[in-house]
């Protein structure tokens, strides 16, 4: 018999459960966040993280750092976004830093902003 597969929600659930980084209660934040900008948006463990599509790949937090939070947005449209939030001068993608709990909570309604426009430019 086959073993039933988990889906993308069960997966994502497992795979915070066995997360450790100094930012974990921030990353919930700004998962939750990232979620409620476009709740038809998403989410699966893609690249070892947290990862968001929709018809495309849009965006996937990365957490190599222990010391800070990166959300890279990788759908080409990013480039259409202005935004204080977004660094970096890519021909393909920007990255949102988030280095503190303080930081999280300031930049929230920026990213939510970010988030919802990325989704516009990359569905139009």
């Amino acid at each position: 018999m086959a073993k039933p597969t988990n889906t993308d929600a069960e997966t994502v659930q497992a795979w915070l459960d066995q997360l450790d980084h100094p930012m974990k209660p921030d990353l919930e934040i700004l998962r939750q966040t990232v979620k409620a900008a476009h709740p038809p948006i998403a989410e699966r463990i893609k690249w070892n993280a947290p990862s968001y599509y929709l018809d495309a790949d849009l965006f996937t937090f990365n957490l190599s750092n222990k010391k800070e939070i990166r959300l890279v947005f990788h759908h080409p449209s990013i480039v259409q976004v202005a935004s204080p939030i977004l660094e970096g001068d890519w021909k393909d993608r920007r990255i949102a830093y988030f280095r503190s709990a303080a930081e999280v909570q300031e930049r929230l309604p920026e990213l939510e902003r970010v988030v919802r426009e990325a989704v516009r430019v990359a569905n139009p």
